[in-house]
């Protein structure tokens, strides 16, 4: 019997041995069943993806159950087995009851959970190696991660993936905002007919009913010409609703796309107001072009040729089977080109980066009474993360303050007013946003160079405080008469001020034409905006959210002597709604209003209520404080800028005299100890 024992035991003993030893025997079978293991992958992922809806294929380590895990590799088949999440180095090949304990206890039971999907642990070299304690990746190691089941990114630590998950949710993007389904009837063989230069498939992602094709790279700039970028969404959405509100002004509207790269932008324009608007999208990459042409075909958009003539219905591109819903021009040519050659009524502005290398050329053939709309990405330099790169490019000196997203709005619009000078034009602005990733202007263009006048008496340094961060904006005129109203420059020693800018010193908003944008996105179902837009009307008036919903329906807009109707108040239908100037005395007594009712202007920037709280004590809840101020006879509003900051028309010593007033001292040990003593005694 010991005999028999022996000899049982020697076959487990030796199989414990060469696994261990892993010498260069066993080197080329090894390698054998490595490119084994690769066909078999191949063979899985394909059999795993095919539930999937997306068209690019999900990384193995993305799993539903444990079977789906296990069935990367056959573990019934004889002989070593290597793991599919783990490179040789790491985890050498074993036999397939060792293979099936190290899937279950490590890569099953390490993960992350996503709408039922599990985020196995992977150690694959999908990311670059972290150096070594030399600091060469030569003696590096490989770091295990996550592969995010949405947006495919690789994080290294849970936590970080869990909250990278939330993001995700809380921006209402999942698995199937990027699936390749839609309510149009569209096979899946047809989708990969096109194939990118790489000759990996298309990833077909909806957005506002427009589908469009991405390249799996799309999210690299640097490796990709066609950048798509999934986080501008609320920006897509806020443009085209200024681009309805301009439509209803005048018809037919010529607008342009300057930079299409995906053509997701003017193909949402076509596809929604149709004929209201004829859409130019122009890029300077053959890629592009290409890719935006089998958009359109995509979406039953006809193409036109990239000629400069007069647009008829005979287009030089092909269409699509069936009737097309609406028509596109798409052009090969660079932004500055085609608006120094051509005229439009709307341009916009989205470059990688600033767009100060544009503005001169768009100001130059923008029609009167048109509209450009301006998204700057460079945050970098906006945010005064460098404060080199901001003077270089807008001319002009910021720093890091409180109010750092307004100071970045107010930067661009001084830039695109100065260029708008140059071409003998003054700006209204209707719109600003400043939000985590990019900085949205949109102004519309007034024609003369006493609008241009008026609008470079707005360009004003700021003096800013930077130990109290008090604020005021210089008045014009060579002499410098205003001080800051804190006592910040007396009380401490050496110099607490410093000169921001040049900046724009105007308002912000513009609430007629905010009030008509919120109806526009009302209208096409965009409930992503509308929260947004009700805070920039309140932000415009400066009054609470509650005020505005009990407000008139009915509102004129007026920008510096233009009054244009609403859709609301179509009794009268003249000549003022396709945004003709008023003529004569009427003229006047409306640029008079204007300059009277220039008190009525939202206060320029705002207070963070947790910057200047009190130690101590503990602060009134926000909407409270808000009704304290009101009470205390001040203009208050919440801003889109900051979710804790207070927009009022109060000094900062008389808001920090409210929020002391009513705020409450902290219940401390101290005074515990104190009143316990107390009771004994």
């Amino acid at each position: 019997m010991a005999a028999l024992k022996e000899a049982e035991a020697a076959p487990l003993y030796q199989e414990d041995a060469e696994i261990t030893r892993g010498d260069g025997a066993d080197a080329a079978s090894v390698s054998d069943q490595a490119a084994d293991r690769s066909a078999e992958d191949e063979a899985a992922a394909d059999n795993d993806a095919k539930p999937s809806t997306t068209t690019s294929e999900r990384h193995v380590s993305i799993q539903t159950k444990l079977d789906g895990l296990e069935m990367l590799v056959d573990l019934n088949g004889a002989g070593r087995k290597s793991c599919p999440l783990c490179p040789e180095e790491k985890f050498k090949a074993c036999y397939s009851h060792k293979l099936r304990r190290h899937l279950q206890n490590l890569h099953w039971k390490v993960y992350a959970e996503f709408e039922g999907q599990r985020m196995c642990i992977c150690h694959l070299p999908c990311r670059n190696l972290k150096p070594g304690l030399a600091g060469d990746q030569a003696s590096g190691r490989h770091v295990a991660h996550y592969h995010c089941v949405v947006c495919s990114v690789t994080i290294a630590r849970k936590t970080d993936m869990i909250s990278h998950l939330k993001r995700h949710v809380n921006k209402g993007e999942t698995e199937a905002s990027y699936s390749g389904s839609s309510d149009l009837p569209f096979e899946e063989p047809d989708l990969c007919v096109s194939a990118a230069p790489s000759g990996q498939a298309f990833e077909i992602m909806k957005e506002l009913g427009t589908n469009v094709q991405l390249l799996p790279n799309h999210t690299t700039p640097q490796k990709s010409d066609t950048y798509f970028n999934r986080k501008m969404k609320a920006n897509r959405q806020l443009v085209f609703c200024s681009l309805a509100v301009l439509a209803e002004e005048r018809n037919p509207l010529e607008c342009l796309d300057a930079f299409g790269a995906t053509g997701i932008m003017g193909l949402q324009w076509a596809k929604h107001l149709r004929h209201a608007v004829k859409v130019t999208i122009t890029d300077i990459s053959d890629i592009c072009v290409k890719m935006i042409k089998e958009n359109c075909e995509l979406n039953h958009i006809r193409v036109e040729g990239g000629s400069r003539g007069p647009r008829g219905p005979e287009g030089n591109g092909s269409e699509v089977e069936g009737t097309p819903i609406a028509t596109v021009e798409v052009v090969k040519m660079d932004a500055n080109v085609i608006m120094h050659l051509r005229s439009f009524d709307y341009i916009h502005l989205d470059p990688f980066g600033t767009a100060v290398n544009y503005l001169d050329a768009a100001f130059r053939n923008v029609r009167n009474l048109g509209i450009i709309s301006v998204t700057s990405t460079d945050t970098g330099s906006l945010y005064a993360k460098a404060p080199n790169v901001t003077l270089r490019h807008y001319s002009s000196h910021i720093v890091r303050t409180e109010y750092y997203k307004e100071l970045a709005a107010r930067i661009v619009l001084a830039t695109v007013a100065r260029a708008a000078a140059r071409c003998n034009k003054g700006i209204e602005v209707l719109l600003a946003v400043a939000l985590e990733h990019f900085v949205l202007v949109v102004v519309r263009v007034l024609r003369g160079p006493m609008q241009a006048d008026e609008s470079a008496k707005r360009l004003r340094k700021l003096v800013h405080c930077q130990w109290c961060e008090e604020r005021v904006f210089l008045k014009l005129g060579n002499m410098v008469d205003e001080t800051l109203p804190c006592n910040c420059h007396g009380s401490l020693p050496g110099k607490t001020a410093v000169y921001l800018g040049p900046l724009w010193a105007g308002p912000l908003f513009n609430t007629g034409f905010l009030r008509r944008m919120l109806s526009a996105a009302v209208q096409h179902s965009m409930d992503d905006i509308q929260p947004l837009v009700k805070t920039l009307i309140c932000e415009s008036d400066c009054t609470s959210l509650k005020s505005l919903m009990h407000g008139p329906s009915t509102f004129n807009q007026v920008e510096c002597g233009v009054v244009i109707k609403t859709l609301h108040s179509g009794e009268e239908s003249g000549p003022d709604q396709s945004g003709k100037r008023k003529s004569g005395e009427e003229s006047g007594n409306m640029v008079k209003k204007l300059k009277s009712d220039a008190s009525l202007e939202h206060p320029p920037f705002y207070y963070s209520i947790h910057r200047h709280s009190i130690r101590g004590m503990n602060m009134p809840k926000l909407n409270k404080f808000l009704l304290y101020l009101m009470e205390a006879g001040f203009r208050v509003s919440r801003t889109h800028f900051d979710p804790t900051g207070i927009r009022t028309d109060a000094k900062l010593e008389q808001f920090k005299s409210v929020l002391t007033k009513y705020s409450v001292p902290t219940y401390t040990n101290a005074t515990a100890t104190q009143t316990s003593t107390e009771k004994t005694i």
